[in-house]
């Protein structure tokens, strides 16, 4: 029996899409991996910006294997190193953003699924451990989590921001 395989082009469905005004924080990423990963999602995603926080390397300080991963998105997504959150958090608050934390915090955060996200984002990856601290959560309007139904509590950062990166585009598309 012959098997006959179609393929399927989809060009059509990212012309129909349109970018979105979305802000990615990745806060304290200690692999440089995940950071390029994070770049990649964002050249994805049309971010409009990724800052860099705390300890998180740049491309500037670890070009060859951050870009392992990030296959040219470290030149083609807008970047900006900083070291203190507060003052970009607030700036962008002001700026008719939402700033949404990544996190599942038991009691305190909630399924993604049950969150409309605005039109103006500010989306805030926190450290692969310890994720996102106390402090940062202050400055949250939501904080979303992926739901998780095996014996693990979490996702990888990069797999988790590719989880909720997408699902903001679909609710904006």
């Amino acid at each position: 029996m012959e098997s006959i395989i179609t393929p399927i082009y989809c060009n059509h469905l990212s012309k129909n899409m349109q970018k979105t005004k979305i802000i990615v924080i990745a806060n304290q990423i200690r692999s440089l991996y995940n950071i390029g990963s994070i770049f990649r999602t964002c050249d994805a995603i049309g971010t409009e910006k990724l800052y860099l926080a705390g300890y998180t390397a740049s491309p500037k300080e670890h070009s060859t294997k951050l870009a392992k991963t990030a296959l040219g998105a470290e030149t083609t997504v807008p970047w900006e190193k900083i070291y203190f959150l507060a003052p970009t958090l607030k700036k962008l608050k002001h700026q008719g953003y939402s700033i949404i934390g990544l996190e599942k915090i038991r009691g305190k955060s909630m399924d993604y699924r049950r969150w409309r996200p605005e039109e103006k984002i500010v989306l805030i990856l926190g450290n692969e451990v310890t994720g996102l601290s106390a402090k940062t959560r202050k400055y949250c309007d939501t904080i979303v989590h992926l739901p998780m139904l095996g014996k693990k509590e979490s996702l990888n950062v990069t797999v988790a921001f590719g989880a909720i990166a997408y699902y903001i585009l679909s609710k904006h598309n």
